[in-house]
Parts: C-alpha cells; sequence; structure tokens
C-alpha cells in the first residue's frame, strides 16, 4: 500500500463531470460502511435521514478566488498567472504595502527576474524571483484598490481535467460552496458543492451542529506525486484556521463521544493535523502539511464527506486511509460500474 501504483485505476473519460448537476443536493451519494465494507447507494439529500441528532458536522469556509490572471510580457508575449497564495499577499500588502506573493507563471518563456509584466493597461507586476519549485514571487501594482483590482481582473481557476469549448458564466456560483466566505483559495473544498442552505437547515432543525474551519486549498492539490514510494512524498503547505468556538465543539462532541463529521479532506487534514499538535487540537491559524497514507491513526474524524477523486493523488491515499484500502478500491469499482460522476462536480462518498 505504499506503491504509487497501488493507487491507480481506470476511469472510462465520460464519467469525469464537467458541469454540475442542475441542483446541488440531488447528486448521488455512496455510502460505505468502514468496517464492513458495505455499500449502498443513496442521493445526497439523504444525508438528513443518514445523520443523528448531536453529530457534529465541520465544514470549510473558505472561497475561490478568481485566481487566474491573463497578460502579456513587456515584448507583448502572452503570459498566465496563477496566484498561489492570495492571503500572503494580503498579508504583505498590510505589512510593507505591496501586494507580493507566490505565482505560478506560464509563457513560451519563463520571465527573467527584474522583468514586468502587464495585465490590462490597469495593473503592473514585477518579477522578484524565481524559485527550485516553479513557482515566481511576483509584486503587483496599480493606483487602483488593491486587492480588489486583482479579483476584478482575475477569472476563476477551474482544474485542469474540466475542459470545456466555452466559459460557463454560472461556474462563479457553482464552483463555490453555499457557506464559502473568506477568500484565498484556488480550488474548491468539493465534498461541500452538493450543500443547499434548504439542507444545512433541515440538518440544523434535526439537531446536527455545524462548526466551520478555513483551510484555503491551493495548487498543490493537483500536483502529482512523483516517487513510487508515497512515503517519500514532500506535502504542499495550504494555510488554515480554527475558530476557538469550532475548537471547543469539537472538544465537546468528542468527550461526550458524538460524532465528528468532517466535509472533504481539507477538514479531515486540518483537524487530524491540529489534533497532533503540542497540547492537541486548540484554536489558531497556520500552515498544514499533514500527508496521510494508510497506516494513519485518526483522532478527530469519526465519519467523512467528500468526492470521487483523481487516481494516483494524495486525495485517493487520504480516503484509502480512512475508509479501508481493500473497501476503497471495492466502492470505487462499484462507482465506476453504476456510472457516478467523477471529481470536482461529480457525486459523493460517505464513509460511516
Amino acid at each position: 500500500m505504499f506503491s504509487l501504483s497501488d493507487y491507480g485505476y481506470d476511469l472510462p473519460a465520460e464519467l469525469i463531470a464537467d458541469r454540475p448537476v442542475p441542483e446541488r443536493d440531488t447528486s448521488r451519494l455512496l455510502v460505505l460502511d468502514r468496517r464492513k465494507g458495505d455499500v449502498a447507494h443513496r442521493h445526497f439529500k439523504d444525508i438528513k435521514n443518514i445523520f443523528q441528532p448531536g453529530d457534529l458536522l465541520v465544514v470549510n469556509d473558505t472561497r475561490v478566488i478568481p485566481a487566474r490572471l491573463h497578460g502579456v510580457k513587456a515584448t507583448g508575449g502572452r503570459v498566465e498567472i496563477l496566484l498561489l497564495d492570495y492571503v500572503g499577499g494580503c498579508l504583505c500588502l498590510e505589512r510593507e504595502g505591496v501586494f507580493q506573493c507566490s505565482c505560478l507563471v506560464k509563457a513560451s518563456k519563463r520571465p527573467a527576474v527584474g522583468s514586468e509584466l502587464f495585465i490590462g493597461d490597469r495593473i503592473r507586476v514585477r518579477v522578484e524571483s524565481l524559485e527550485r519549485d516553479g513557482s515566481a514571487i511576483l509584486s503587483f501594482h496599480t493606483e487602483d484598490p488593491m486587492p480588489h483590482a486583482l479579483l476584478d481582473a482575475g477569472s476563476l481557476p477551474l482544474p485542469p481535467y474540466i475542459e470545456r469549448k466555452e466559459e460557463n458564466p454560472d461556474d462563479a456560483i457553482h464552483y463555490q460552496t453555499v457557506y464559502a466566505s473568506r477568500q484565498g483559495a484556488v480550488a474548491a473544498p468539493t465534498a461541500g458543492l452538493h450543500f443547499t442552505d434548504a439542507l444545512l437547515g433541515e440538518l440544523r432543525t434535526k439537531g446536527v451542529e455545524l462548526r466551520h474551519l478555513t483551510l484555503h486549498v491551493g495548487y498543490g492539490t493537483f500536483a502529482p506525486v512523483r516517487v513510487e514510494d508515497i512515503r517519500s512524498h514532500s506535502m504542499h503547505s495550504e494555510r488554515f484556521e480554527i475558530s476557538e468556538e469550532t475548537a471547543e465543539a469539537i472538544y465537546r462532541a468528542k468527550a461526550e463521544k458524538r460524532r465528528v463529521i468532517a466535509v472533504g479532506t481539507t477538514c479531515v487534514r486540518t483537524l487530524e493535523y491540529a489534533a497532533i499538535q503540542e497540547g492537541g487540537l486548540k484554536p489558531g491559524a497556520g500552515f498544514c502539511d499533514l500527508f496521510i497514507y494508510p497506516g494513519f491513526e485518526f483522532r478527530v474524524v469519526d465519519a467523512m464527506l467528500t468526492n470521487f477523486h483523481l487516481p494516483e493523488t494524495t486525495l485517493m491515499m487520504l480516503v484509502s486511509a480512512f475508509g479501508g484500502y481493500d473497501h476503497i478500491r471495492k466502492a470505487y469499482q462499484e462507482a465506476i460500474a453504476e456510472r457516478y460522476r467523477f471529481f470536482s462536480y461529480g457525486d459523493a462518498m460517505l464513509m460511516l
């Protein structure tokens, strides 16, 4: 279970969801019993009958920013910029008066340090340094209010496997969770895309407690694992924050032996990372770089909602650790046979 090839599978291309279902909570739901490996087929709105009074549901309230910027070099050549650390840029702006952060730059030739790029006629960009991992540190300059100028100029960075010939303006709505509030992610925490305000209201009425945390999903979520022995993989880090209210709610739930249900791999990683720090799970902020693969001991999360993930990714390794390697293999095979929709805009899985 430590070989990269252990996490591969064959997926028919037509099962990759390139657009959402018309109504969020009508997506399908595969329910996996983590102990027995049994699988049941439901619809997402059925969770109101599966969750129990007293369950604590933890969601990630990060909001995807329009992080993809198109511009030109001083020579006129086209360039594409992807903001990797929007929050870091905002903090730099507060400290030093300039928006500067890590970015990916796509061009026919990599711009040199000190060169300038232009986004429209309002934003000038300077290349401050080139990093070993292929990223670049860029500073952004404009007479307009920053960072709003960047958000106005950018477009939503849909996952690379969503290939469309036409832009869909509805993505600005559908590629955000209904509770997204804190700007900073370059990818959506996709397990949460299935919730509607009405469904969340029904869960609260039933007695399910809802709490938020923040983990700003980074581009590293799409980064391929390039080592055959997965234990040698270096995990990317992402900014997170856990409020005092959320930390206290989790502490109470665990003490009272109530279920903690994490919505998505981002919540799982954040909660488990916080739990293994000195002193245990506490409110605070920092960078999460926890890599979860089979053999990991879960301390906080009792159940998990997630989507179906790309093969040979750290996300597949995490769900295999939580659901059981053999159970996940079986569940994915059944999902393919039953024609479930895969990846960000696809169907969901609940592991109990």
